[in-house]
């Protein structure tokens, strides 16, 4: 899991919600992108040894390796009650519902142990700014993420291994105590 968000009573863990950020994937070289940034910063760099090409994001690897995850994940917090959020951006949202099938996700329903949060990133008309914003929330449980991938297996963890781990992470510079 990338974080868990834990509600805890001193280092006695009561609840958590696994959560999970979407990464993306590159392809090609980006090594001459990056060069020529640093020159039009007019910061000297070397030279590009010969390298050149393009790059660009591998949306089909990224979209199948958090499908996996999800998939590996999910069976585990529907099997103890608890929620995973995936948090992802729009884009990449409309391009997985293309190449894999999501016609079967649900609006957001509480008691679906799978959850997607997707943003979008708006760009602010007064000073340009850019601000993020939840455009939409969906949810499957362990069968529905199989069904967009067409696989089925099962990974189990026990409720007191997870807890008892997460217990072990809690220390004063990672709780928040409101004022």
């Amino acid at each position: 899991m990338d974080y868990f968000l834990v509600s805890a009573r001193g280092k006695e863990v009561r609840d958590f919600v696994g959560i999970e950020i979407q990464t993306l994937d590159t392809t090609g070289a980006l090594w001459p992108e990056r060069q020529r940034f640093l020159r039009e910063q007019g910061i000297e760099v070397r030279e590009d040894n010969g390298l050149a090409g393009s790059f660009g994001m591998n949306w089909k690897m990224t979209a199948k390796t958090i499908l996996v995850q999800l998939h590996h994940k999910v069976q585990t917090f529907q099997d103890l009650n608890k929620h995973l959020v995936l948090v992802i951006q729009d884009h990449f949202m409309d391009y997985i519902k293309r190449e894999f099938r999501f016609s079967h996700l649900n609006n957001a329903l509480i008691g679906d142990p799978a959850h997607f949060h997707v943003y979008k990133l708006n760009q602010e008309e007064e000073d340009s700014s850019f601000r993020l914003e939840l455009a939409s929330r969906f949810s499957t449980d362990a069968n529905g993420i199989a069904e967009c991938l067409g696989l089925q297996t099962s990974h189990k963890m026990e409720l007191e291994a997870i807890t008892k781990l997460l217990a072990t992470k809690i220390s004063e510079k990672t709780r928040f105590v409101p004022l």
